[in-house]
């Protein structure tokens, strides 16, 4: 069959904007309630504010005449139908996604979603924190890392003292856990 016809994944997200974090087929979309908070101020957000004063532009472009070359109107369908693709994005990510509380985690002995985590390379390298997160919440710069991410894989299911292997950009590393905490 042509590849013009054929889904090259399982999940459906033709909504999905270039980059964005992609979940491996059949998982769980797992956030924290401030994860899930900021996907859902940006949705409403769209919806309320920046959508309709975007139409209400385009209405009025569309009202000046010839369409073919009215910036405006070319202009605002264009981002009308960016902001569209987002808005369906952001109500599949809300609706398919579990909340998980990491305070509320009742083994706190072991590493789970929403854990955060210290370690250490096992040389005596410098301490780093982590907090395992959800895709769409991940941020390496600010310490919150995506729960599909090699690290937090190696991570998952170690306790205070374990030290564990992953394969890093670098090569293979091993690291010590220092301390888990869930807030």
């Amino acid at each position: 069959m042509n590849k013009a016809f054929v889904k090259e994944n399982d999940q459906d997200d033709d909504d999905a904007p270039p980059g964005a974090p992609s979940l491996p087929p059949g998982t769980t979309n797992y956030m924290t309630r401030r994860g899930y908070e900021i996907l859902r101020t940006e949705l409403d957000q769209l919806v309320r504010d920046e959508r309709p004063k975007l139409v209400e532009t385009v209405r009025w472009a569309a009202g000046n005449g010839d369409r073919s070359e009215n910036g405006d109107y070319i202009y605002g369908k264009k981002r009308l139908r960016e902001i569209d693709r987002r808005i369906r994005f952001l109500i599949k990510r809300l609706e398919n996604s579990t909340v998980v509380t990491p305070s509320e985690q009742e083994n706190t002995e072991q590493v789970f979603f929403g854990a955060t985590v210290t370690v250490c390379d096992v040389d005596g390298d410098a301490e780093q924190t982590y907090q395992i997160v959800g895709v769409d919440e991940a941020n390496a710069s600010e310490g919150r890392i995506s729960w599909i991410a090699p690290l937090s894989r190696a991570l998952l299911k170690a306790r205070e003292g374990d030290v564990v292997r992953f394969a890093s950009p670098a090569g293979l590393r091993e690291i010590e856990v220092l301390e888990i905490r869930y807030v």
